[in-house]
């Protein structure tokens, strides 16, 4: 059963705030992909703690650097169900994990940090990881938004 919207719309605006694409049919995300010019941010956003206080808001602070994505979607586990699941299809040799933030080139997944990954970090340091990746996976976008 899903969560309900009125508890989690909050950490869904946490995320569109920041100018990412909120997904929440499998079409919306897989319409996003395949559209896509240059990379793609994924989020799999989540009620947990661990989103909470360290994914979004080191998620805002990377969204900060000039080279960033192209093109930033999020689905919610926990209620964005199916789009949830076809979010996750591009994660190949990955198990399912809430949070995590996934870089996606030509649809292709080109890096990911896994809810094992954020658990341990603070905000800052999930920023620092995610800058360096979007410096090695993404153009400088100086002008464009998130």
């Amino acid at each position: 059963m899903p969560y309900p919207e009125l508890m989690i719309r909050p950490m869904r605006e946490e995320l569109t705030r920041l100018g990412i694409e909120e997904t929440k049919t499998p079409e919306q995300v897989e319409a996003a992909i395949a559209d896509a010019k240059g990379t793609v941010m994924v989020v799999v956003n989540s009620v947990c703690g661990c989103a909470a206080g360290k994914a979004r808001p080191g998620i805002a602070m990377a969204l900060r650097h000039a080279t960033k994505p192209e093109r930033a979607i999020t689905v919610f586990a926990g209620a964005d169900t199916e789009a949830t699941d076809k979010a996750r299809s591009y994660f190949t040799g990955h198990r399912p994990s809430s949070p995590s933030i996934a870089l996606l080139k030509e649809g292709r997944l080109v890096y990911i940090m896994e809810r094992h990954q954020i658990e341990g970090r603070d905000a800052i340091s999930i920023a620092q990881e995610l800058t360096r990746a979007f410096d090695q996976h993404c153009t400088d976008h100086s002008t464009a938004t998130a």
